[in-house]
């Protein structure tokens, strides 16, 4: 999903499930957070879709972010 479209259909403050390491389908071990958004998405650097989480200090590539519901 591009920038755009996650932005059309989520405002900032999605809770969401985000891997700044790798997805769990790659690696298991690795990192999860239950976090929400914070700010909407943009590209970065003119070639990766990404958003800013809260819990963590970069961005995440929308490719590592999937959004949840309220009551996961």
């Amino acid at each position: 999903m591009n920038a755009e479209t996650f932005n059309s259909r989520y405002p900032v403050g999605t809770p969401v499930f985000a891997y700044p390491g790798a997805r769990p389908e790659d690696f298991p071990n690795d990192r999860r957070l239950v976090t929400r958004t914070r700010s909407k998405a943009s590209v970065l650097g003119g070639h990766t879709d990404v958003v800013w989480v809260d819990g963590h200090s970069a961005c995440i590539a929308l490719s590592h972010v999937d959004v949840v519901s309220e009551t996961v």
